[in-house]
């Protein structure tokens, strides 16, 4: 448990630099933050911080069998923990930044613990978020992140300052970023010889289904 989380309230369209650096060192001590993506709000920590990513499981009460996602500033950043055959990469490049979370082979340079531990893969996603990718331009690395579907619940939690409310003693800061859509990307597994649609959310999935 924390002491009480910070909340800012930033900018949706053009973030207050000042905010977005405080977020980042939150970050880099080993905190964890809600913040919003072009979906939904999202749970986010460093990849390298294990008592961070243990906080984040906790949070949402899944195990290790659960997909993590690694946001990333761009495609070359994806490159950097997941493998891209010629196929992949241009489907990532054609459907970034936005609404797709993308079911990859985790490279070799991806910390075992954060990737899925039977088939070794990770998802990953490029936002379109204002907030989030300069969240990820200051932090200049990928955030591990789950979207914020809290245990019990039915629905995502779109409201910034009813968040606050449920989890104020167990994260470290809440980013008011206003309304995100309540709607959850789209997951497109890549690892197979076709892309799988795996969950149908906000994004057309056409380009996939060929």
């Amino acid at each position: 448990m924390t002491a009480v989380a910070q909340y800012f309230e930033i900018h949706p369209l053009n973030p207050q630099p000042r905010l977005i650096r405080e977020a980042v060192a939150i970050l880099r001590g080993g905190g964890v933050i809600v913040y919003p993506t072009d979906s939904l709000y999202a749970l986010g920590c460093m990849v390298g911080e294990k008592a961070a990513m243990e906080r984040l499981r906790w949070i949402r009460n899944i195990d290790e069998r659960h997909h993590l996602t690694l946001m990333c500033r761009d495609l070359s950043m994806v490159g950097d923990f997941a493998r891209l055959d010629n196929r992949a990469f241009r489907l990532v490049k054609d459907c970034t930044p936005g609404c797709f979370t993308f079911i990859l082979p985790a490279s070799s340079d991806l910390p075992r613990r954060v990737s899925q531990v039977r088939s070794k893969t990770i998802g990953v996603r490029i936002p379109a978020n204002p907030i989030a990718i300069a969240l990820l331009e200051e932090l200049g690395e990928p955030m591990l992140s789950t979207s914020l579907l809290l245990p019990g619940d039915e629905q995502p939690l779109d409201d910034a300052g009813l968040i606050r409310e449920r989890l104020e003693h167990s994260v470290d800061l809440v980013i008011d970023g206003g309304s995100c859509g309540g709607e959850p990307s789209s997951v497109i597994d890549l690892t197979g010889s076709a892309p799988v649609v795996v969950r149908q959310g906000r994004g057309s999935v056409a380009a996939f289904l060929h």
